[in-house]
């Protein structure tokens, strides 16, 4: 059961293809749910039964299973990548520029596999799927998993689905994977979310990728947009039609919270040039009207596009997703050197607290003496998450692609930069390139040349394989 369809490509729309014969085009394609019968542990420390992942397929896959491509989604997306589900559908996929024959991921070269996420709302097990623990072996409801309200029928998850971490989805898959009997993949490719899932694969299963593809995504969310996520978040939790997550049960929708969220995500995927560009101060009617309802053009395209996504997408996968970004951190389990040889026993650090206060009351410092402290403040802030990257990647075995884009606010090609430079303190092999771009963090869904032109480069160029790396791998084989 799914409560939600497969149609929120962020992509304007186009008009219907003629699909037979169409150039670059995977033309029609059919998805596949996979259903995984054993627990899944996540790393909340709670456990999902079983699970289903829906993907499709693009291209063919080769006798020995070499050219396979992973194409990892961003929040909204979703697996429907490229192509089109009837003859009468008039949006492809949400990478249709990208996947195709002769396209940057060229189908004709290339298998490739793209997935959704659990706790999403698109097919793979997620808040608007039947929680089986409702559901008793024989087929009956189970009446202690009911909500007050008790009904007849088996419940979805509703907000009873588990937080999720970008390590949980990319843990599926590699189940997936395994399934596919695709040991080592090609390549794995993400944008935005997508890309840190990317990120993630290299470092928890270094053995089983070639190429990694990093685009417009970042090491680790920053305070303001963990801040922007919150306000999303609050957005729906505070719509009466919430109903503390159980809005399905309840027969209600949320769709003013999900429509405010969608508007302030949608703010930071554009910049203040493009706006300006595409609607300045321009009045829908040439005049003010003095009231509260949409009077300039920007204000009718937010809510546009807040109205479309709250028909598409749900409140309570919003919620997860946006968590999940928060989470994100792949130094996580690789604690830096520096951080744990400089750190003083409780005793010390109590003493040298009370010491630092003491003297401030006793003085208080200049302007300049605080600017100083405050840029070495954030030099060694700085040095130490570099330190933590670097303790992530020392393992890693792939070639890098990372992509930024000059006018991507929400992550500012600087982030990137910061995988970049960990990635190089370490040796590895990366390409980076900053494309010139007016579309701010959407520009990865667009047909840059520049852009598209890199990645099939990185992706048909032959793989440079260090001594450190073979080595690795005739260690551990094709698995980690």
């Amino acid at each position: 059961m799914n409560a939600r369809p497969d149609n929120t490509s962020d992509q304007s729309p186009k008009d219907k293809p003629h699909l037979t014969g169409s150039i670059g085009s995977v033309g029609i394609v059919t998805p596949q749910i996979f259903h995984f019968a054993e627990p899944l542990t996540l790393e909340c420390n709670r456990t999902l039964p079983s699970f289903d992942l829906i993907i499709e397929t693009y291209g063919t896959l080769n006798s020995d299973q070499s050219n396979a491509i992973l194409i990892c989604h961003a929040l909204s997306g979703s697996h429907h990548a490229a192509g089109f589900h009837n003859a009468d559908e008039k949006k492809a996929g949400w990478w249709d520029n990208m996947i195709g024959p002769n396209k940057a991921i060229d189908t004709n070269q290339f298998y490739v596999v793209c997935v959704n996420n659990i706790g999403s709302c698109f097919g793979s097990t997620g808040p608007t799927t039947i929680n089986p623990e409702s559901v008793k072996s024989d087929g009956s409801v189970n009446a202690h998993s009911e909500s007050a309200n008790e009904r007849s029928e088996p419940q979805v998850y509703g907000p009873d689905f588990p937080l999720i971490t970008i390590k949980d989805w990319v843990k599926t898959q590699a189940m997936l994977s395994d399934r596919l009997g695709i040991d080592v993949w090609h390549a794995v490719v993400g944008g935005s979310m997508g890309g840190m899932q990317a990120l993630q694969w290299s470092v928890d299963y270094p053995a089983r990728l070639k190429r990694c593809v990093v685009i417009a995504s970042t090491p680790k969310l920053s305070a303001q947009n963990i801040a922007f996520n919150e306000v999303a978040r609050q957005s729906i939790l505070s719509d009466p039609d919430f109903k503390d997550g159980r809005y399905l049960q309840a027969g209600t929708y949320p769709r003013r919270g999900l429509i405010l969220a969608r508007m302030v995500g949608h703010i930071t995927y554009l910049t203040d040039d493009a706006m300006k560009a595409k609607f300045g101060r321009d009045l829908k009617s040439g005049k003010f009207m003095y009231g509260y309802d949409v009077e300039f053009q920007v204000e009718s395209y937010l809510r546009y596009q807040g109205e479309r996504f709250s028909e598409n997408f749900d409140a309570n996968t919003y919620l997860l997703m946006t968590k999940a970004l928060d989470y994100f951190d792949p130094t996580r389990d690789y604690p830096s050197a520096s951080t744990t040889e400089t750190t003083e026993p409780s005793i010390q650090i109590e003493s040298s607290i009370a010491a630092s206060v003491n003297a401030t009351k006793e003085a208080s410092e200049s302007e300049l003496e605080d600017t100083i402290t405050s840029l070495d403040e954030h030099t060694h802030d700085r040095q130490q998450e570099l330190t933590a990257l670097k303790a992530a990647f020392a393992h890693t075995q792939c070639q890098y692609l990372v992509v930024s884009f000059t006018t991507d606010w929400r992550f500012a090609p600087e982030r990137s930069q910061e995988i970049v430079d960990a990635l190089m303190a370490t040796g590895k092999p990366v390409s980076y390139i900053n494309v010139d771009a007016p579309h701010g963090h959407d520009s990865f869904l667009f047909d840059i040349p520049r852009y598209m032109g890199a990645v099939k480069g990185f992706l048909t160029a032959p793989f440079m394989v260090n001594s450190q790396s073979k080595s690795n791998q005739e260690k551990s084989g094709a698995r980690s």
